[in-house]
């Protein structure tokens, strides 16, 4: 039991990859064998995550807890070392819960290719908690450049129509801000010797030769001069930039999202743009202080055009996929307004969005993959009446969009509520762009749920559907459970976070729990 809690973060992560090699012993013309195996494997990880949520000390949420430092390519400073605080530990959790669901959908929906495909779903799964559980840049790195190769060939291989375009879209838009990212850990890696050489305390407790430990670039943050932070800033923001996406580097989405099979898209959704997201608060708010308050301005005004624009676009859709796709650009929008917002309320409500988006938004990707198995077309217009044939699939259909449009008692209202709070400490204004995505929000939801489930059966390939099974309920009541539990009680999850959120807070704004000026009043006095 101590070897397990010592290296948990470790097992958690490499798990899946340990299954993904067991797979590759098994004859292909298995596919039971191969289905149930992938699906045991990510079932296992989960359970497995399970104790990082019991053992977790929320009291001292901001330090990283289940720590493993190991020396691992010393000639560049590179150290296999990983760890976890109450944003990590969220986010591994919502990825080893979501891992098994999306594997689980995948179980009549995919034909060929079967022990590629899981394979590839198992990788995915290895390269996303990596980059969750690093605190080594260049471990980091490599975690993050892992994670499009299986994500490309699930999309170029089991994807729709345009499939290859897609893939390719989304693999180049991601290698170029991978490439940014990577001149912007450089730059640190290069100048950390020259900052640690003048501040005896880093150097005795990190040395002062080249390193890419993060932790070392978290301490010489205030160090740090303003026009190296607003460079490094602007080559980090095109990184994770990217992959939230924000507006306007978001055109690649839409197009990944149509394409890729029903397990992808909620993979796509509700973890690899939490990956985007994670990047700033992780390295952008606490490494580069002074060039993130310089850039508060035109990270608010491209998180309030992606919220409407989202919102805008999403409601003009005809296919039922597009529209949640648009929509998670939009909810997106909502959780950088919050981090932005560089207050604790607003961070705190950014950081459960992304937990509830990851739910919602994974839930309603799967709700549209269980009618495009019957239906084999996502188009609105050929749907209508569904829930005279299918009330189950309405009762889940509807839980889930009262989710995402953030009802009170469900998931979404809360991280919606801290997200306003927070805008509205800082700009009246930043709280009514705000406001108006809500709506938006809640008239594209409401008007896809009222064209496809209500009215009369028209269209007679709607007349005979089946309900859902167990297995497809299987993938859905967690989710629920989920939505209803942070709605009702999201007391242990903010306890989790709230350590680490007041630390960064700190970090950007050192003046602001001993009552600093709102944003905007530090920007007129520059």
């Amino acid at each position: 039991m101590d070897f397990f809690r010592q290296h948990i973060l470790s097992i958690v992560a490499f798990f899946p990859l340990a299954g993904m090699f067991v797979l590759f012993f098994i004859n292909k013309e298995n596919k039971s064998l191969i289905k149930w195996w992938a699906n045991l494997v990510a079932v296992a990880g989960f359970l497995i995550s399970l104790p990082l949520w019991f053992w977790f000390d929320s009291a001292n949420g901001d330090q990283m807890q289940f720590v493993e430092n190991v020396p691992w390519i010393q000639t560049l400073g590179a150290n296999y070392h990983v760890g976890i605080d109450g944003i990590s530990l969220l986010l591994v959790l919502l990825t080893t819960l979501l891992g098994p669901l999306a594997i689980l959908s995948s179980w009549d929906a995919i034909e060929n290719r079967l022990k590629e495909y899981y394979a590839f779903m198992l990788m995915l799964q290895t390269g996303m908690l990596g980059v969750f559980v690093s605190l080594d840049f260049f471990l980091f790195y490599v975690f993050w450049e892992v994670m499009l190769v299986p994500m490309y060939f699930l999309i170029g291989v089991w994807g729709g129509p345009r499939k290859l375009y897609a893939a390719i879209k989304f693999f180049l838009y991601t290698l170029v801000g991978s490439v940014l990212l990577l001149l912007g850990i450089l730059a640190l890696y290069f100048i950390y010797p020259a900052v640690a050489a003048q501040q005896p305390e880093i150097a005795a407790q990190f040395g002062n030769g080249t390193t890419f430990d993060v932790l070392a670039f978290h301490a010489i943050a205030p160090y740090l001069p303003f026009n190296f932070q607003y460079w490094v800033f602007l080559a980090f923001f095109v990184g994770f930039a990217i992959k939230v996406p924000m507006f306007p580097f978001h055109t690649w989405l839409p197009d990944a999202h149509v394409e890729a099979p029903t397990a992808g898209s909620v993979i796509l959704a509700a973890v690899l743009l939490k990956m985007g997201t994670y990047g700033f608060v992780r390295f952008s708010l606490p490494i580069l202080p002074e060039g993130t308050k310089y850039f508060v301005p035109m990270m608010i005004a491209l998180s309030i055009i992606a919220i409407v624009y989202g919102a805008l676009v999403a409601m003009m859709q005809p296919d039922m996929k597009k529209l949640v796709a648009y929509s998670s650009v939009s909810h997106m929008g909502f959780v950088t307004l919050g981090m932005f917002a560089l207050n604790p309320n607003g961070l705190n409500g950014s950081i459960i969005q992304q937990i509830n988006h990851g739910i919602s938004t994974g839930a309603l990707f799967l709700i549209v993959g269980m009618i495009y198995e019957r239906r084999h077309t996502r188009e609105i217009s050929q749907l209508g009446g569904i829930s005279n044939v299918m009330p189950v699939y309405a009762t889940v259909f509807l839980i889930m969009t009262m989710s995402s449009i953030g009802l009170p008692l469900l998931n979404g209202f809360i991280g919606e509520f801290a997200i306003m709070m927070g805008a509205l400490q800082e700009n009246l204004w930043w709280a009514v762009a705000g406001g108006a995505g809500i709506v938006l929000g809640a008239a594209y939801m409401l008007w896809l749920y009222q064209r496809t489930m209500f009215g009369k059966i028209e269209n007679p390939a709607n007349e005979k559907l089946l309900d859902l099974n167990w297995r497809e309920l299987a993938t859905i009541i967690p989710l629920i459970i989920m939505a209803f539990w942070i709605g009702l009680y999201p007391a242990p999850f903010f306890r989790a976070l709230e350590k680490p959120v007041n630390k960064i807070v700190a970090k950007v704004r050192p003046d602001f729990f001993q009552g600093a000026p709102r944003l905007e009043a530090q920007g007129e006095r520059r």
